[in-house]
């Protein structure tokens, strides 16, 4: 008797301890599925168009969960950049983020959009092969230095491009004895943005170091800025393109090759081991192609304030081989993929404006029908 006294009020406190624990599971429970379902409520989907060249990295699964941390899922449309801004149906996506400035410009002004982000950007290179440095060394256009190779007289590089030029007529060539023309292999003017700055590029230098402003400064480079894609024969529209041509068929097919940094540095991370043949080498000048945001609503603005300012999509931007404002995260890529890359460059021109360039885009145009 005495033992059924002592269990009976045991079992009576096991359960009401029971029922208590239920109730706190069910009301942590709930807590959560409404943290969960207000989570769900809060994130909104985003609408972007993009350069071909940051399709990957916004596709990237880890991109889109630092987004959606931030209440944001984006869904992005590939298109070219110079293309953009002459779209007529910009009132159905958030936001455009096209490669270079006089195009997010232009963009600017269509849409007045009245801010506009740069997360990141990269400088334009000529990515060539080791072997060809002894021989472009000995002609006096590239020179090492602090680890870097750098193109230091693009004038006449580009000279021997528009005067046609051998391979084999450069002196002590026994590496690329070849008769096909010196050339700088690039994508279609007339599509594309990382041509549209090689010949940002090519019309400064050729304007005696001067940005081209004007129309007879214009008609005075036009004959070998044009030449410089007239004599390259049939060219890509994407940046993919060419480069994929450089890594794909070496040397023989594609000796010099306009590209972006990023495009070169985020390749090579992907090796199991970075090619030890392959070379880049930054004109002297140079021009930077940034990556403007340029935002279509207030949702847009919430991707460009995101991709500036949170430090795990910088980081993950760094991965693409893009620098930011933050250049540790840059140098932290560099160093675990075990890769190089100068830690600035202090010789940089501004391309024309939007509009300047248009005309030599549209006359160059003219001259492949």
């Amino acid at each position: 008797m005495g033992f059924r006294k002592f269990v009976a009020p045991a079992l009576v406190a096991l359960l009401g301890l029971g029922l208590l624990v239920a109730l706190i599971t069910s009301a942590f429970g709930k807590h959560q599925r409404d943290q969960a379902d207000a989570q769900a409520a809060s994130v909104v989907t985003v609408r972007g168009l993009v350069g071909s060249e940051k399709e990957a990295f916004y596709r990237d699964p880890r991109v889109a969960a630092a987004f959606k941390r931030l209440g944001l899922v984006i869904e992005v449309q590939k298109a070219g950049s110079r293309e953009i801004a002459a779209r007529t149906d910009l009132k159905d996506f958030d936001f455009a983020h096209p490669a270079g400035a006089p195009a997010a410009l232009k963009l600017q002004q269509v849409s007045k959009a009245s801010r506009i982000y740069t997360p990141f950007y990269t400088p334009m290179a000529v990515a060539s092969w080791r072997k060809l440095l002894p021989v472009l060394e000995g002609n006096g256009l590239v020179k090492q230095r602090d680890g870097a190779y750098y193109i230091i007289d693009m004038s006449r590089l580009l000279q021997m491009v528009a005067d046609g030029t051998r391979w084999r007529e450069l002196k002590n060539n026994s590496v690329y004895d070849t008769s096909r023309a010196v050339l700088i292999s690039s994508t279609d003017v007339r599509k594309s943005n990382s041509a549209a700055m090689y010949l940002a590029l090519a019309s400064y230098i050729l304007n005696g170091n001067n940005i081209v402003q004007a129309d007879d400064e214009i008609d005075r480079i036009l004959p070998v800025a044009g030449s410089l894609f007239l004599k390259q024969g049939f060219q890509e529209s994407s940046s993919a393109g060419p480069f994929d041509d450089y890594v794909g068929m070496g040397m023989g097919k594609a000796p010099l090759v306009m590209v972006y940094e990023a495009q070169f540095l985020e390749y090579q991370s992907k090796q199991p081991q970075p090619n030890p043949d392959m070379v880049l080498l930054y004109p002297q000048p140079t021009v930077f192609t940034k990556h403007v945001l340029v935002p279509l609503s207030a949702n847009g603005a919430r991707v460009g304030e995101a991709l500036t300012t949170d430090k795990e999509l910088q980081s993950l931007a760094a991965e693409y081989g893009y620098r930011g404002a933050d250049a540790s995260h840059f140098k932290t890529f560099l160093q675990q993929k075990k890769l190089f890359a100068p830690a600035e460059l202090v010789d940089v021109i501004d391309p024309p404006t939007y509009a300047v360039l248009e005309k030599m885009i549209v006359a160059i145009g003219q001259k492949f029908q």
